[in-house]
């Protein structure tokens, strides 16, 4: 049944005269709560949003009466709205089209009319121009000229509207061909402001990948070239089947129907899919339960449907290409094989019934794409067999020794595996072959530590693996390069790459799920049972090395002995070094800076070097603390003839300060020491970036118990994140603290004027520690506002170091370290190192800490103390 226009607008109520534009603007919000509520009852969203631009057609058309009296313009619908369709809150785009010399006297009635609409309530783009106007900025904005080609004659002077139409059309500017070609560059550019991605956390559901402006781009191409008024009508020119049409058609009006909803919920024109609207857009699609599964299955239904929108929509462009692009070039074809050639620079089938007698050409035809890299793609005709194949990928195909030789031998290239890996994907192919892959395309997490669905981020990991190898990446991937080139097959990288996540989703520990999956996948693959075993071992470990160097303290030699012996030897712990930096990039390209560079390498040469000594043979801490101390004097006396005397320093200090830091570090703090007199403390001394990859502070002064929570208060006023602090005291009295810091954007702290602020701030500050420091008045982020994770806090007694390990899990927030560190301070504890980690919206900090004579806290009091204190601090952020 269609919606009554009655029920919209009652005309009688906008005859008035002079007009009222309340009654005006009464008629708006009427029509529009009605078509509210007919969306809410499920009405068919493409005649919601056409019965919306009639709507606002009625309006303009009777505001025109009233202010318009003249037969020198017309009033026409431009962008989305010239199309006729309009949703909630959409600008109502307007062309006044003037004949030539009317502009000045027309302009007080035009001013008049557009400020009524406005009054009435609508967000009116509008622009005035006359034909003249109109064809010289189409021939210099393609914008302008898909505006025009696309818009509608309200109401005016009609002849006037169709000189423009003619004036402005493909014979005259911006020839198909010509048109193609800038709004395939157009859309290309606008995808990769996505990162070429249609998975992304929030996506934007008009300008992203697979959206509704990508269905737009096949509409526009097929209007200027065909002359086709509808996407049906593709249909009957064989560039869509009825299939592919019905799937294109559910995907618009799917995107319809979100768009709409953001626009309702959000009160305004909100395209992006954000946190804040997942849950209310997911239940009015009926996705709703108290957990975030509701909104994880609508997002996944959004995502599968974006893939499609996708898939078609470079078919289409594809067709097209072969059509604008190629026609008029003579065909060149180059035979392959027997089942495959090249034409005009695409590679096709040579016949319909190819899949049909060899099903493997399925898997071969990507392995020639990575072997004749002249190749620019797949042919559209093709594309649509392949998908139309795909049921032939059964398990006897998948059984078959030829197909799995040929996907092993895809895996195997040496160039593009990532690329072919990606398109076997977007094509059904890879999901096919692989049902533990079909069951992750388009998983989400809701959370702010993945921002890519399961599936885009085991293509992302691959696609790191891949950039390792390349020059144009060897100085942002120095030791990864260095590794790559010494694994002996970097096929197990990428099957451990793929299987990694594959087991997300499912009951159970995903880890030991997928190693179970990789090993039978290997094994079905005729792998040999040392590298099946050893894929199977990295997907299981594929967090091991990122905890280890995140969550322990990676200067102890036992920390580091025990980590050689779970890995056992340097080509799994190449493996892992490698799968470990590939899936930190592929979750969350923010996740990764110098700072991790540098702390997951440092582990990687520590754990290479205790496994050249042997496992038997570990080294102990005596000779820890001999070699470091020996090698930091070299560096103190290197181009210095009279040797400074060190033992006045170094007797001062416990072993636990030379197993905590480096030589270059021992080295640095004891020069600076030894010229340092008592009226410049507190000494405060940076440097920009070391070998820990992040800016190092350095504070020397006499020992007091808040120096770390003004530190770490400051430090949070002057906007700066603190990824690690080792805390030392002096048998004297004094304390040797070490933070490493870096800038909110990850990179670390430069300039001059920068390091004076930072400076000058925390002298300012350690100068009075009997004075209060401001809290920093600063907002949590619009995405941390959609997370609740409870506070959680653990304790532990680390006996060999005797000192407490407290283990603090939250939601990340503003002021969150310096929370912490007045806890300690206000329990009566002392801080020894932190080890920080944020992972999303979720913080998992460990902290050693004493008490103040630096022995284990034993006090239960003591330990509830800190408990209270930081859950009701971190509840007030």
């Amino acid at each position: 049944m269609t919606i009554d226009e009655s029920l919209l607008l009652d005309k009688s109520v906008l005859a008035g005269s002079p007009p009222d534009v309340t009654c005006f603007k009464h008629a708006l919000e009427r029509g529009d709560h009605c078509l509210n509520e007919h969306f809410e009852a499920g009405k068919p969203i493409r005649e919601i949003i056409y019965k919306r631009a009639w709507l606002i057609d009625q309006l303009l058309i009777s505001a025109w009466h009233h202010h318009i009296d003249s037969d020198a313009m017309a009033l026409i619908a431009v962008g989305g709205y010239g199309r006729g369709n309009l949703l909630p809150a959409s600008d109502v785009d307007l062309m006044l089209l003037v004949k030539p010399r009317k502009k000045k006297s027309l302009k007080p009635g035009i001013e008049t009319f557009l400020a009524f609409l406005w009054d009435m309530g609508l967000d009116v783009g509008h622009s005035v121009r006359t034909v003249k106007d109109c064809v010289q900025e189409a021939k210099s904005d393609i914008t302008v000229a898909t505006n025009l080609m696309e818009s509608r004659l309200i109401i005016g002077n009609a002849a006037l509207y169709e000189t423009m139409v003619k004036m402005t059309g493909p014979k005259k500017v911006w020839p198909s061909r010509k048109f193609f070609a800038a709004k395939w560059e157009e859309q290309t550019a606008r995808h990769h402001k996505f990162h070429d991605s249609e998975n992304n956390l929030e996506p934007n559901v008009k300008e992203g990948p697979g959206g509704l402006r990508d269905i737009q781009m096949i509409g526009w191409v097929a209007k200027r070239h065909f002359d086709a008024e509808r996407l049906r009508d593709l249909v009957k020119h064989d560039f869509l089947s009825q299939t592919e049409y019905d799937s294109l058609d559910q995907g618009h009006n799917f995107l319809w129907r979100v768009r709409y909803a953001l626009h309702v919920i959000s009160g305004r024109r909100e395209d992006r899919l954000l946190f804040d609207h997942q849950k209310n857009v997911a239940a009015k699609f009926g996705f709703t339960a108290a957990d975030n599964s509701g909104v994880e299955q609508f997002m996944r239904l959004y995502y599968r449907t974006v893939k499609e929108v996708s898939r078609l929509n470079e078919m289409l462009l594809q067709h097209f290409q072969e059509e604008i692009i190629y026609a008029r070039r003579r065909e060149t074809i180059r035979p392959l094989n027997k089942r495959f050639q090249i034409r005009n620079d695409f590679i096709e089938i040579k016949n319909r019934q190819v899949f049909k007698k060899y099903p493997i050409a399925l898997l071969e035809v990507f392995l020639l794409l990575q072997q004749n890299q002249n190749i620019k793609g797949v042919r559209a005709s093709t594309v649509r067999l392949i998908r139309e194949s795909l049921d032939l990928i059964d398990d006897g195909f998948r059984a078959d020794i030829k197909s799995q030789s040929l996907f092993l031998e895809i895996i195997r290239q040496p160039h593009r595996v990532g690329h072919e890996l990606r398109r076997m994907h977007k094509y059904g192919v890879l999901g096919a072959y692989m049902p533990e892959f079909a069951k992750i395309e388009g998983l989400m997490q809701f959370d702010l530590f993945h921002i890519y669905t399961v599936d885009e981020h085991i293509l992302f990991v691959i696609r790191n693996m891949r950039r390792f190898g390349l020059d144009e990446y060897r100085k942002k991937y120095p030791l990864c390069r260095q590794v790559l080139e010494q694994i002996p097959k970097q096929e197990l990288l990428y099957f451990a790459g793929m299987f990694h996540d594959m087991a997300k989703g499912r009951d159970g520990d995903h880890s030991t799920l997928g190693s179970s999956d990789a090993l039978e996948f290997c094994k079905r693959h005729h792998l040999s049972d040392y590298d099946a075993k050893l894929v199977a071992w990295l997907v299981e470990h594929h967090l091991l090395m990122s905890k280890t160097a995140q969550r322990e303290d990676i200067n102890d030699p036992e920390v580091i002995n025990k980590f050689a012996r779970e890995v056992g030897d340097s080509i799994h712990l190449d493996y892992l070094y490698l799968l470990t930096v590939a899936d930190i990039n592929g979750t969350n390209p923010r996740l990764w800076n110098s700072w991790k560079d540098a702390l997951i390498a440092d582990l990687y040469n520590k754990t290479l070097s205790a496994l050249w000594r042997g496992l038997e043979n570990p080294i102990n801490k005596e000779e820890f603390i001999h070699d470091s101390k020996t090698r930091s004097l070299t560096i103190i006396n290197n181009g210095i003839q009279a040797v400074p005397d060190t033992g006045a320093i170094w007797s001062y200090l416990s072993d636990d300060y030379f197993m905590r830091y480096s030589p270059t570090e021992i080295a640095w703090h004891t020069q600076a020491i030894m010229k340092c007199s008592e009226d410049r403390l507190p000494m405060i001394l940076l440097r920009e970036e070391t070998e820990r990859g992040a800016t190092a502070l350095f504070i020397y002064m006499h020992d007091h118990d808040n120096i770390f929570s003004r530190v770490s208060r400051t430090l949070d006023l002057l906007d700066l994140n603190v990824v690690d602090a080792r805390i030392m005291s002096s048998n004297h009295g004094f304390t040797l603290d070490t933070f490493s810091i870096l800038e909110k954007s990850g990179a670390t702290v430069k300039g001059r004027e920068r390091k004076k602020e930072i400076m000058t701030a925390l002298k300012q500050n350690l100068l009075s520690l009997d004075k209060p420091i401001r809290r920093a008045d600063r907002i949590r982020s619009r995405r941390l506002r959609h997370f609740s994770i409870p506070t959680r806090i653990n304790f532990d007694i680390d006996k060999k170091n005797k000192r407490n390990i407290m283990e603090v899990s939250a939601m990340d927030r503003p002021g969150f370290l310096s929370s912490v560190g007045t806890a300690l301070e206000f329990c009566g504890t002392r801080l020894q190192a932190a080890k920080i980690a944020t992972y999303g919206e979720r913080v998992e900090d460990i902290f050693f800490i004493t008490d103040r004579n630096n022995q284990v806290i034993t006090d239960a009091a003591k330990l509830k103390c800190l408990t209270d204190t930081i859950t009701t601090s971190l509840s007030m952020n």
